[in-house]
C-alpha cells in the first residue's frame, strides 16, 4: 500500500523524460570535444550507464590512463552548455501528472540518475516534470546506480525529515535499474516497452507501458 511513507526513486532519461535520443549525441559530441577519441557508442552495452562511466571508460581508452578526478566537472558544464542548444524534451506520457499526484498526496519522492546534474536539470525544466535538486542524485559522486540510489534516498531523508522509508519503490525503464533495486533490497516499478521483457524475465513484477493508466494502489 502507498503512504506518506513510501519514498518513489525515480530515473530520469527514458523514465520520467523522453531525452535519451536526444542525449546520447550530446554526450558523444562533448567527449569528443574534451580530446576523446574512437569513442564506444554502444552505451546500452557499458558496464555502468552513468555519464561518469562514459568519460573514465572513453577516457582511458584514449590514453591509456585514468582521467583526472576533476574532469567530470567539466564534462558536466559542457553538456548542460551543448544540451542547452537542443529542443527540450518531452516528458514520459502521464510522468508529470503522477509527481503532481504525488506532492498533492504528500507522497516523497526523489530522482537517481547515470546522467550529469546540469544537464539533468534541463531535461526537467524542459519536459516540465515536477523537479526538487534537493533530492537528486546523479553519477557525478557514484559511478554505480547502487550508488547514486542510495545517495537519493540518504537525501530524501533528510530533505523529507524522515529516519526511514516504510518502503522505497525505484521506478526505471532498464535492467540495469531493476537489478539495482534487487541488489538494495527494495521494490521496483518497470516503464517502457524497450526492455520489458528483459526486466519480466529477470523478476519485474510491476510494469507500465507509460503512466498515463498508471495506478498506485495495483503495486505489488
Amino acid at each position: 500500500m502507498i503512504t506518506k511513507d513510501t519514498l518513489f526513486v525515480f530515473d530520469i532519461d527514458g523514465t520520467l523524460t523522453d531525452s535519451i535520443p536526444t542525449y546520447l549525441p550530446v554526450i558523444t559530441k562533448v567527449l569528443a570535444d574534451i580530446g576523446l577519441q574512437n569513442i564506444d557508442t554502444d552505451y546500452d552495452n557499458y558496464l555502468h550507464h552513468t555519464d561518469l562511466y562514459a568519460l573514465e571508460y572513453n577516457y582511458e581508452r584514449t590514453f591509456n590512463k585514468k582521467a583526472p578526478a576533476n574532469l567530470r566537472y567539466e564534462l558536466d558544464h559542457l553538456l548542460g552548455k551543448e544540451l542547452s542548444k537542443c529542443n527540450p524534451v518531452s516528458e514520459i506520457p502521464g510522468a508529470r501528472s503522477l509527481l503532481l499526484k504525488l506532492q498533492e498526496m504528500q507522497i516523497p519522492f526523489a530522482y537517481g540518475t547515470g546522467a550529469f546534474p546540469k544537464a539533468t536539470a534541463i531535461k526537467m525544466e524542459g519536459s516540465q516534470v515536477p523537479f526538487i535538486p534537493e533530492v537528486l542524485a546523479t553519477s557525478l559522486h557514484n559511478i554505480s546506480r547502487v550508488g547514486f540510489v542510495k545517495e537519493a534516498i540518504q537525501k530524501s531523508e533528510e530533505y523529507y525529515n524522515r529516519t526511514s522509508f516504510d518502503n522505497i519503490i525505484a521506478v526505471g525503464d532498464g535492467l540495469w535499474d531493476l537489478k539495482a533495486a534487487q541488489e538494495l533490497d527494495i521494490s521496483f516499478l518497470g516503464i517502457g516497452t524497450k526492455n520489458r521483457e528483459a526486466m519480466l524475465d529477470n523478476g519485474c513484477k510491476n510494469w507500465v507501458e507509460d503512466y498515463r493508466k498508471f495506478d498506485l494502489n495495483s503495486l505489488k
